[in-house]
C-alpha cells in the first residue's frame, strides 16, 4: 500500500468528512446506479449513438 493512502487514512479518521459531504457522495453513486438501472432496462437510446462516417471525415 502506497505510504500517502495511509496518511490520507489517518487524516478521515481524525477528521471525518462532513455529513453533507457523504449525503452528496452517497447522491452521486445512487443516480449513477439509477442511471445504469434505466440503461439495463431499456437500453441505449438510438439518438445518443454516434454514426460512424465512411472515410473518417464528415463533410459539408
Amino acid at each position: 500500500m502506497n505510504p500517502i493512502w495511509l496518511l490520507r487514512m489517518a487524516r478521515w479518521a481524525k477528521r471525518p468528512p462532513s455529513e453533507a459531504r457523504v449525503k452528496l457522495v452517497l447522491g452521486i453513486i445512487a443516480l449513477c446506479l439509477l442511471l445504469v438501472t434505466v440503461e439495463w432496462f431499456f437500453g441505449w437510446p438510438d439518438l445518443l449513438t454516434p454514426n460512424r462516417v465512411p472515410g473518417g471525415r464528415i463533410s459539408r
